[in-house]
């Protein structure tokens, strides 16, 4: 089983709708998104899939929240902006392109708040 991984990162701030806590302020997070993807099989080339593509369309996911408050964004105006529900978003967004052939499946959406605290939603 091959597993590719894909890093992309964006600037943006939130907070945390009732929230007992600093989080419940506003404050940012230098974002890392990490997309996985798996399959068995290698094309005539000896790839999975292409890092370009993948990056591409992460990038045109990840561009409509970069330097924007998350709160103000669907569906994040209505529920919380948190790691976790960003994760999933992401995920669900990325995995409606289609952008991989019956070969290669995305696996895993991982939101990194910081260095040391991340949450990664699969199915």
């Amino acid at each position: 089983m091959y597993l590719v991984k894909i890093e992309e990162a964006f600037e943006a701030a939130h907070n945390l709708r009732g929230y007992d806590g600093k989080c419940a302020n506003l404050h940012g997070h230098n974002w890392i998104i990490e997309v996985e993807v798996a399959g068995e099989k290698l094309n005539e080339l000896g790839i999975l899939v292409d890092f370009k593509d993948v990056k591409r369309e992460l990038k045109k996911i990840l561009d409509e929240y970069d330097h924007r408050y998350l709160n103000e964004i669907p569906p994040f105006d209505k529920i919380n902006p948190t790691a976790e529900n960003l994760a999933r978003f992401i995920y669900d967004e990325f995995k409606a392109n289609k952008i991989f052939d019956d070969n290669a499946k995305l696996v895993a959406v991982t939101v990194f708040e910081s260095p040391k605290s991340s949450v990664r939603y699969t199915e």
